[in-house]
């Protein structure tokens, strides 16, 4: 070999190593809630009201949906969601050439899903797809892999190619069919304009009845094909997000030790994993509200002892069992000293007649297992209309969720080699 290219191959691997220990550093991604007017899911015909109502719709279909995953011959259990209803959006790239996409970012899914060109049933729309035909990294994953066997619900194709597919059926009829495929993927950071993720694992489906409008899954889950997994040797295994409570502020997810969350005021609880590891449940002992202390217990087993509530960024609301929902309801009601009214939107059982800038509510605390999280009125009270704010839990028998809109102005850490989540007060829009 020549001294020129031995300089070249030393040079390259210093480069690497420095851009694997740049990454370890950190960098962060912008996410966008679907009601910003830079989502493509915005409606400006759509009212501050209606997009509360389509809030509830999506919640309770979150949890409905997590309750009937069901096993089928060619599919077992797994909790990929409906693609059209999680809260927060990320743009990314995907091939060589990169092709631009958005993705729900989604803490309860645990596999990148795109809707493909190639697609022979799919849901009819206009908007431009990714093609892995244009591209020049793209590769379909074997079925005899490693990672293809590790992947639940995969099965090896009929014909000569033996590729690995995945399918995912459901209850109500939703169902989910592609290939895993393993493509390069770009992230837009604050740090720098691009970072590139080769051989990254992705579901390219290719026959579903599900519509989402062009807008696939970013799944942050703890599978083993979720993104976090995937890029765990360079990121180790940590991510969080800052969710801003306005709309049409960009809210940050950081990976890396940029998404280290400590110091005043940062409390940790431990994540238990079930479902192949795939949900993130906490245990969650109590709510508080002033000193009424509201015990986590519920008839449903699956909202009892440890790992009793799904944290979810994909769920506006927080759901709850009805009899613990009833009890916290009651013990807000008994303190509240504001006018009760009715509400407009059908959605809420406890309301009262305020402006959320004059809304006197007290501090409801989550008592999790080792970290009490106070709640303040932008994480427990909604708008519902005009002068009227209501109580923003929603009681189900699907068991229980601790919701997005619980979890703003909250730095919100991952770290999956200790198994914690983390929660720090922050305003987020400073993030």
């Amino acid at each position: 070999m020549s001294h020129s290219s031995c300089l070249t191959l030393v040079l390259l691997c210093l480069y690497n190593i420095c851009f694997s220990e740049a990454l370890k550093s950190g960098f962060s991604v912008e996410i966008i809630h679907r009601d910003s007017s830079r989502s493509p899911f915005y409606r400006a015909t759509e009212t501050q009201f209606q997009r509360v109502t389509n809030a509830v719709r999506r919640s309770m279909n979150r949890a409905n949906h997590f309750n009937q995953i069901s096993v089928y011959s060619n599919a077992v259990e797994s909790p990929v969601t409906l693609l059209d209803d999680g809260d927060y959006l990320m743009s990314y790239s995907l091939g060589t050439p990169p092709f631009p996409v958005y993705g729900i970012v989604d803490t309860a899914s645990d596999i990148i899903w795109v809707q493909c060109q190639l697609c022979e049933t799919c849901y009819n729309d206009t908007s431009p797809m990714f093609d892995p035909s244009y591209s020049k990294t793209y590769k379909n994953l074997p079925c005899s892999s490693t990672t293809c066997k590790s992947v639940q619900g995969t099965s090896c194709s009929s014909d000569e190619r033996k590729i690995c597919e995945h399918t995912v059926n459901y209850k109500d009829g939703s169902h989910s069919q592609g290939d895993l495929i393993v493509e390069t993927v770009t992230l837009g950071s604050y740090n720098d304009p691009f970072v590139h993720f080769p051989r990254t694992v992705i579901g390219c489906i290719r026959n579903t009845n599900v519509s989402f409008d062009s807008i696939g899954i970013v799944g942050l889950g703890g599978g083993p094909v979720s993104l976090v997994p995937q890029l765990s040797s360079s990121i180790s295994k940590k991510f969080s997000y800052c969710l801003a409570p306005i709309s049409d502020r960009s809210s940050k997810l950081k990976f890396g030790d940029a998404a280290m969350v400590s110091g005043d005021g940062t409390v940790s609880t431990r994540i238990v994993f079930k479902d192949w590891k795939k949900f993130y449940y906490l245990t969650l002992e109590a709510f508080s509200v002033g000193n009424n202390r509201i015990e986590f217990r519920s008839s449903s087993s699956r909202s009892s002892g440890k790992g009793n509530i799904i944290i979810d960024s994909g769920t506006t609301f927080t759901v709850l069992p009805d009899d613990v929902y009833s009890k916290l309801e009651s013990a807000v009601a008994d303190v509240v000293k504001l006018e009760r009214a009715e509400d407009p939107l059908k959605q809420f059982s406890l309301c009262y007649k305020s402006t959320y800038d004059k809304v006197d509510v007290p501090v409801i605390t989550a008592h999790f297992s080792g970290a009490d999280v106070k709640l303040n009125a932008l994480n427990t009270f909604i708008v519902a209309s005009h002068r009227v704010v209501c109580l923003a839990f929603l009681s189900s028998q699907s068991g229980a969720i601790f919701g997005n809109l619980a979890q703003q102005n909250f730095l919100v850490g991952y770290d999956l080699q200790r198994k914690i989540v983390s929660f720090k007060p922050t305003d987020c829009t400073k993030q």
